[in-house]
């Protein structure tokens, strides 16, 4: 399961009353509230222009109603003249062709078709319509063709009647720079997952793995697809994450892992020729979670590293240069120039817990933030200091977590504390801009997110000792953290809650069975039967444990919370998406159903057409309101 960033983005609403501890704000300050929320603005580093001049971002806002807006901006590097493109109201660009024109995927009946829309005025935009959903589109680098992700199989006439329950199956879809002459390169390839053109535009790289419905094991295979047919390179007996090219055409470099977790965590190649997969980072301490590569032949490798991610170059066997934001950390991978003659510019997305996502530029070999979205908002918001914490846990495992303090907070006084579990599980925190961390902070709480066993960043013997251990190692490393926070003074040993989402909600809903030390608990999106979990989500869990439940359905039962509803006796609040498929929505009912006929305090509010995270603002905000009531209720 991913984690629950795309929750953290949105989940921003504070009441006035539940304010207390805020009594001590300066006077030109206020708490982060609902307005501030509506207000404030992020913005993305989505491509570099192919004279390296300027960046093309995506500033987002939730608003009151509906799903997150974007507002695509291009800026100059040097950080002058922000300017707002005027584009087609679907279309969502990926990238500049070329002669400056962007080219992305419009939506349109509900499929994603491939567009190119120019920058010129009085020019008609080109689009290619397929009969199914066109996933990603990749430009080569030297701009003459587009690499098209999509299904080849024929639309279902009658899928307005019925649904039919089967794989999806990327395939790829070759077309020139104008938007003719496609032709299906590779038939023989389905499931693709990463595609990656060769540096001279001839070949491309591919990822299929084998699809969920119908295998039990995960396995992945590298290929090379050219116009006249595919060539396999190497099988993987486990997942893959990224895939680019070395800079002398000679090896294939991915992100994967050799542990029973599945989660890609070190970088490893293969080459291109064909022969054994190699892990490149046997001795990493953190995690190598993706790659991707520029035009001139550097692999971009993101490092996970505690809760700190950074971006390093991989040329030539070697590791290189690293990028990292001073105080925050890197969002994802740079984007670069496309083409082969054109500049190395690079351009990131960064944040840090004082500043949400904003766009900077490689400059003499540093960083330089050049869009400046929020701060205008954040200036007149009082937001408490946030520390990485260590402690060492009763059983002697070294732990990292990341603390969140209210604003005015008194040294010395004991506070209400919330311990705030990733989803995942194989995730982490990261030292950015907690939107709901702020939020309950704003209510008077000290919230700590704790990095459990199987969070990445710190190695793959941490990340491994999760599998078939969910529920009693990560466990105890939760709870160690409500150890910590009552140790250091912060917390009040008698006003403790829980909240988590997805994994983390499994973490909260397991938690009320084994503890009454807090006094509410929310579970979002949680696990709490694996026996009819692990079969049903539409990715891979089998990370957690791969046991055949009708040989061994004990041992899934084992860390089930509904095998032990009779236990609860912490308030318990369950959110869920009636339309979630990577939890599905039976998981919270079947533990609310359980609860309320054994006679406990619960509550499941559940959101129509709702995937894993809501979609929509006020759905968002309803969840937000929610969260804070609860906490008002019974963390008195």
């Amino acid at each position: 399961m991913p984690s629950r960033d795309r929750l953290v983005a949105c989940l921003v609403l504070t009441f006035t009353a539940a304010i207390a501890a805020a009594a001590e704000l300066p006077p030109d300050k206020r708490p982060f509230g609902v307005d501030d929320f509506t207000a404030l603005h992020s913005a993305h580093a989505v491509a570099v222009s192919p004279d390296g001049k300027e960046i093309l971002y995506d500033v987002r806002t939730n608003g009151d109603k509906g799903p997150t807006k974007h507002e695509w901006r291009v800026i100059d590097v040097d950080g002058a003249n922000s300017r707002k493109l005027e584009l087609p109201e679907k279309f969502k660009p990926s990238g500049y062709t070329r002669e400056g024109a962007l080219f992305g995927i419009s939506n349109a009946n509900k499929l994603g078709q491939f567009a190119i829309v120019p920058r010129s005025a009085g020019q008609p935009t080109l689009s290619l319509g397929l009969p199914n959903n066109i996933e990603a589109a990749v430009i080569a680098p030297d701009g003459k063709h587009y690499a098209l992700l999509v299904d080849a199989r024929s639309k279902d006439a009658l899928e307005d009647v019925h649904t039919v329950v089967e794989n999806e199956e990327p395939s790829l879809y070759v077309i020139n720079a104008t938007g003719g002459e496609g032709a299906w390169w590779c038939a023989d390839l389905k499931s693709i997952t990463d595609i990656a053109w060769s540096r001279d535009a001839t070949r491309i790289a591919v990822i299929t793995q084998v699809p969920k419905l119908g295998n039990h094991e995960l396995r992945s295979t590298v290929s090379v697809c050219g116009p006249s047919g595919s060539r396999r390179v190497a099988d993987i007996a486990n997942g893959t994450a990224g895939i680019a090219w070395s800079a002398n055409g000679q090896d294939i470099v991915f992100a994967s892992t050799g542990a029973p977790t599945l989660t890609p965590e070190h970088l490893w190649s293969v080459p291109a020729a064909g022969g054994a997969a190699v892990d490149r980072t046997p001795q990493l301490q953190g995690s190598a979670t993706t790659v991707s590569a520029d035009p001139q032949g550097t692999v971009w490798v993101e490092l996970h590293k505690g809760v700190i991610t950074e971006v390093t170059a991989f040329r030539d066997g070697q590791f290189g240069k690293s990028f990292r934001w001073p105080g925050g950390v890197l969002e994802s991978l740079p984007v670069v120039t496309a083409f082969t003659d054109s500049p190395e510019v690079l351009g990131f997305s960064v944040q840090d817990p004082q500043h949400t996502t904003n766009v900077a530029v490689e400059n003499a070999g540093e960083l330089k933030r050049i869009t400046h979205d929020g701060d205008d908002t954040l200036s007149a918001i009082a937001l408490g200091d946030v520390h990485v914490v260590h402690w060492t846990s009763k059983e002697g495992i070294k732990l990292e977590g990341i603390a969140t303090f209210p604003p005015a907070y008194t040294p010395g006084k004991k506070y209400p504390f919330l311990v705030f579990p990733h989803g995942g599980p194989e995730a982490n925190d990261t030292l950015r801009f907690d939107s709901l961390s702020r939020l309950i902070a704003g209510m008077g709480y000290v919230v700590l997110q704790p990095q459990y066993r199987g969070s990445t960043g710190y190695g793959s013997e941490f990340l491994a000792a999760i599998y078939q251990h969910f529920g009693d190692r990560a466990y105890r490393d939760v709870d160690s953290a409500t150890d910590f926070a009552i140790a250091q003074g912060w917390a009040d040993p008698n006003r403790l809650a829980i909240f988590g989402w997805s994994a983390g909600g499994f973490m909260t809903s397991w938690t009320v069975t084994q503890t009454t030390r807090y006094k509410a608990a929310i579970e979002g999106a949680g696990i709490t039967d694996w026996v009819s979990f692990i079969p049903t989500s539409d990715t891979w869990q089998t990370d957690y444990d791969a046991r055949l439940q009708e040989k061994d359905a004990a041992a899934l039962q084992r860390f089930s919370a509904v095998m032990y509803a009779q236990r609860v006796t912490t308030p318990l609040l369950i959110l869920h998406g009636e339309a979630d498929v990577r939890v599905p929505t039976f998981q919270g009912r079947e533990f609310y159903v359980l609860l309320k006929e054994r006679g406990k305090t619960v509550r499941m509010v559940t959101y129509p057409g709702s995937p894993h995270f809501p979609a929509l603002a006020e759905q968002q905000r309803d969840v937000c309101k929610e969260i804070v009531d609860w906490l008002k209720k019974y963390n008195l």
